[in-house]
C-alpha cells in the first residue's frame, strides 16, 4: 500500500510479513487492520501467502532513519503490541526493530546465520580450487614449451581435480544423508583428496545441527558452546571460521530467541521471490513508480 512518504523511487523496498498465526494477529493489531483476521481469504497461514493483502507497506529506501520515520506514523500503542520481529544480521534492521517495536522479541534469522558458516566452508573450497587451477595452468605451460599437450588426469567419476572442486559446491551445503548418488560419489573422492575439507564440512554440519535438533534454548546454548570450542581448536587450520564464530557470539541471544517459537523470515523471502519473478516476467522495469503501483494493487 502507498505510504505517507510515497512509493519507492528506486528498486529497494522494505517488506513486512507475518509467517505464523500469532505474528499475523499481532501485526494486524499493530497496523489497526483487525478486520483482516476474520477475512475468509486470510484465515490460515497458507491462504495468506502471496495473496492480496499480504503487502502492508512500501517504504522508500532502507535508510534507518527513513524506515523508522515511516513506522512512527503508526501510533506507539499499536506498535507496542508487536511481539516478534525477525531480521537479518544487519545493525540497521536491529536499530529499526528496537526503535519501532519496543516490546518485540528480536530474532536473527536462521538462514542468514547459517549462511555465514556455509560461506566460511565455501571459502576453503574456493581456495583449494584456485590452487588446483594454478597447478593445472603450470602443467599446460610446461607441455606447450615441449610442443606437447597436457590432459589432466580424471577420477573414477570422470571429473578432473578442478572440476571436482567446482562441482562439489552444492554437496557441501548438505549433510551426507541428503546427498544424491552422484554427490555421494563425488564427496568420497573430494574428502579422500582433501581430508581438511571433510573436517571443515563437519564443523559446518555441526552448526546446522544445532538448529535442526535442539529442542529448547538451553540445549542450543550448550551445543553452541561445544561448537565454539571445536572452531577455536581448528582456527589454525581453518581461519575462515573465525569471523562467523565471533559474529554468532556477538548475536548469541537474538540467535537463540529462534528456539522460543522457531520463527524465521521464510515468508518474507518467499514474497520477495514473487516480486523478483514478477519483475522477470515483465523483462525488467523501466517505470518503477508504475511497477510499485501494480504491486500495491495486486498484493496490497
Amino acid at each position: 500500500m502507498r505510504t505517507r512518504s510515497g512509493v519507492c523511487a528506486d528498486a529497494t523496498q522494505i517488506v513486512m510479513t507475518a509467517n505464523t498465526e500469532r505474528m499475523w494477529q499481532g501485526l494486524c493489531r499493530a497496523l489497526g487492520l483487525q478486520h483482516l483476521t476474520s477475512n475468509p481469504r486470510f484465515l490460515t497461514n497458507k491462504e495468506r501467502h502471496g495473496k492480496q493483502g499480504c503487502l502492508v507497506a512500501i517504504v522508500r529506501g532502507t535508510k534507518t532513519e527513513t524506515v523508522i520515520g515511516a513506522f512512527e506514523k503508526m501510533p506507539l500503542s499499536l506498535r507496542e503490541t508487536v511481539e516478534t520481529v525477525t531480521h537479518d544480521l544487519d545493525d540497521g534492521m536491529a536499530q529499526i526493530a528496537l526503535a519501532c517495536f519496543p516490546n518485540a522479541e528480536r530474532i536473527d534469522d536462521r538462514f542468514h546465520v547459517q549462511k555465514l558458516v556455509s560461506d566460511a566452508l565455501q571459502e576453503i573450497r574456493i581456495a583449494l580450487r584456485k590452487e588446483a587451477i594454478k597447478e593445472h595452468n603450470a602443467k599446460v605451460r610446461e607441455a606447450r614449451e615441449r610442443v606437447g599437450h597436457y590432459w589432466a588426469p580424471t577420477y573414477e567419476n570422470g571429473a578432473t581435480l578442478k572440476e571436482l572442486l567446482a562441482r562439489g559446491r552444492h554437496l557441501l551445503f548438505k549433510s551426507g544423508g541428503n546427498w544424491t548418488e552422484s554427490q555421494e560419489q563425488r564427496a568420497v573422492i573430494l574428502f579422500r583428496e582433501f581430508p581438511q575439507l571433510q573436517d571443515a564440512h563437519e564443523i559446518s554440519m555441526q552448526f546446522r545441527g544445532i538448529y535442526a535438533h535442539s529442542k529448547d534454548t538451553e540445549e542450543a546454548r550448550e551445543k553452541l558452546r561445544r561448537w565454539y570450542e571445536r572452531v577455536e581448536e581448528s582456527l589454525e587450520t581453518f581461519p575462515s571460521f573465525e569471523t562467523p564464530m565471533q559474529t554468532v557470539q556477538l548475536h548469541e541471544e537474538t540467535i537463540l530467541n529462534y528456539f522460543h517459537g522457531r520463527k524465521t523470515n521464510a515468508s518474507a523471502e518467499s514474497f520477495n521471490a514473487k516480486i523478483k519473478n514478477f519483475r522477470t516476467l515483465q523483462r525488467g522495469v523501466s517505470d518503477i513508480t508504475f511497477f510499485l503501483y501494480r504491486l500495491s494493487k495486486i498484493y496490497g
